[in-house]
């Protein structure tokens, strides 16, 4: 059975996708596909993989419970004939709110992901992540997490986000170092964040993919009207906290956005020169031009996947 870990990151549309799946599940049964999604992975199976603090057990008691718990899931979905199983769920690699104290993107998925990948035995075939320009990535971040609860970023804030150090590639770089034998694959929200069905498809080489639920978009950011109201409903004052206007709130100044914007443009560069053989990076969303499904592609990292590629000379 062919594992592979959708792995986000947040704000990239995996609540669409997971969605889709769940929704398309008799459909895709039939197709020997199956999927863990958040409902599935939450209620308990991957307890333990990521160390619970106040737990009595130690860490690696907590991960070995785990990986037994896994194999014997894993099982259980082979004796259904299962050929492939999407393992879908973003905060395997973190959350976003640590993320946003950290000023950081996913410092510690190096270590996470080592963890999952001896949770699952080894078994990993390929992993997913998406990445999204950093401008709107930390855009959407703040605003989902303010309308939780989080307070508003301050000019500081801000300015540390935007002089981080640690970027996509970064994050990739530990990604790969964490899982060696998995192959990844990256895909650009800008170009894939509203088609989950060609994600299914390139995950698991289905040609025609149901299209129930496949236009649905949730779990959007809240509007800055939403958050005014929000942050009423917490006894403060939105008129000092949060710029004048309405639909999406934009945090940063226009030399911050272009600053991160530069940034992304850096990691996608990196990214289609072949990411030093670690990554592969697809920004089609079709299959190649012989007609063949991204799997029928036999590759490793960094090599073309199947999938016409747009690269810079």
């Amino acid at each position: 059975m062919d594992i592979i870990l959708h792995l986000g990151a947040h704000r990239t549309a995996s609540t669409v996708f997971q969605h889709y799946l769940c929704e398309n599940r008799r459909e895709l049964r039939k197709h020997q596909i199956g999927a863990w999604c958040p409902r599935h992975t939450r209620d308990g199976l991957l307890r333990g993989v990521i160390a619970l603090p106040g737990s009595t057990a130690t860490p690696s008691v907590q991960l070995r419970r785990a990986r037994g718990r896994i194999a014997l899931n894993l099982r259980q979905a082979e004796a259904k004939g299962l050929r492939h199983l999407i393992v879908s769920d973003e905060n395997m690699i973190g959350a976003p709110r640590r993320n946003l104290r950290d000023s950081r993107l996913y410092g510690d998925i190096g270590q996470r992901m080592a963890r999952y990948g001896a949770a699952f035995d080894g078994r990993i075939t390929r992993v997913v992540l998406s990445i999204r320009s950093q401008d709107s990535f930390w855009s959407s971040v703040a605003a989902f997490s303010v309308g939780r609860g989080h307070k508003v970023l301050t000019t500081d804030d801000l300015d540390r986000l935007v002089t981080s150090n640690r970027h996509w590639r970064d994050v990739i770089t530990d990604l790969a170092c964490a899982l060696p034998d998995a192959r990844l694959l990256i895909l650009p929200y800008e170009t894939w964040g509203g088609v989950p069905e060609k994600k299914l498809t390139l995950m698991t080489g289905l040609a025609t993919p149901p299209m129930n639920y496949a236009r649905e978009w949730l779990n959007r950011a809240p509007s800055l009207a939403q958050l005014r109201q929000a942050l009423r409903d917490r006894g403060l004052d939105p008129v000092k906290l949060l710029p004048e206007g309405e639909g999406r709130w934009t945090p940063f100044d226009p030399a911050q956005y272009m600053a991160l914007r530069e940034v992304y443009a850096d990691d996608l560069f990196w990214l289609r020169a072949g990411a030093d053989g670690l990554a592969t990076l697809i920004e089609e969303t079709g299959i190649d031009k012989t007609g063949k499904t991204p799997l029928s592609s036999q590759t490793t990292r960094g090599q073309p996947y199947g999938i016409e590629e747009r690269r810079m000379a």
